[in-house]
């Protein structure tokens, strides 16, 4: 606890009051003073209310930077699609096996990926990969023809994003070991694909706030129209 207390009195920098999102991303990199490399979160409070499916939001953004993450991808496939999705890098290929594994409780991944003649299949074991968010869909492509791509895709900094009961979406964009223009790049990447994703049903302001911060640093909030310049 006491450590805690000291890395909290070393913060520096005004959690308070939203800034530009390049000087939020530069105060959030000098306050990862932890002694790995700390992972960036985003955080988007939207003007949604993800009660109402006319303002539901969800979809995928690429990273230019990349996520600084190896994620682990399962796959469901058969044969050559089995195949090709080795070959482009998945950590677990399988089908009916791949099911069993999953359903007695192996969970050593990040992402499942399928084939649409795997779903049949996938969909059993909706209610151990719904709750967990690994529920392949199409709408974020992680149940397609190309699961290469797809496996490609997920290792190379492709996020999922969801909003949240509350209306805010949040994700990983990087490290702290990043550049700041690399961080810049992700920051952007991600918020403007949140504003593609902005549903029908949404009115008034979409992008409320914004907060970004570290594993074990503080908060900075962002002021929005920063990321508009």
């Amino acid at each position: 606890m006491a450590k805690q207390t000291k890395r909290t009195k070393a913060h520096t920098g005004d959690t308070l009051v939203p800034m530009g999102f390049a000087e939020a991303i530069a105060a959030v990199k000098t306050n990862a003073t932890a002694k790995f490399d700390e992972s960036i979160e985003i955080a988007v409070n939207l003007g949604v209310d993800p009660r109402h499916a006319d303002q539901q939001v969800r979809g995928v953004v690429n990273l230019p930077s990349g996520t600084g993450r190896d994620v682990r991808v399962a796959v469901f496939a058969k044969d050559a699609k089995a195949a090709e999705a080795l070959a482009a890098g998945a950590d677990i290929v399988g089908a009916e096996d791949l099911y069993e594994k999953i359903n007695g409780g192996f969970m050593d991944f990040d992402r499942v990926i399928a084939s649409p003649d795997m779903m049949a299949l996938v969909g059993r074991l909706g209610k151990v990969l719904g709750p967990r968010g690994l529920m392949p869909n199409p709408k974020v492509g992680t149940v397609t023809p190309n699961v290469a791509q797809a496996v490609k895709d997920a290792k190379g900094g492709a996020v999922e994003f969801r909003v949240e009961k509350a209306g805010i979406a949040h994700g990983g964009i990087g490290k702290a070991s990043f550049t700041q223009e690399a961080l810049e790049a992700n920051v952007k990447a991600y918020v403007d694909a949140l504003q593609r994703a902005r549903p029908s049903g949404a009115k008034g302001t979409y992008v409320k706030r914004i907060t970004l911060s570290s594993t074990m640093g503080p908060g900075f909030k962002i002021d929005p129209a920063s990321l508009n310049a």
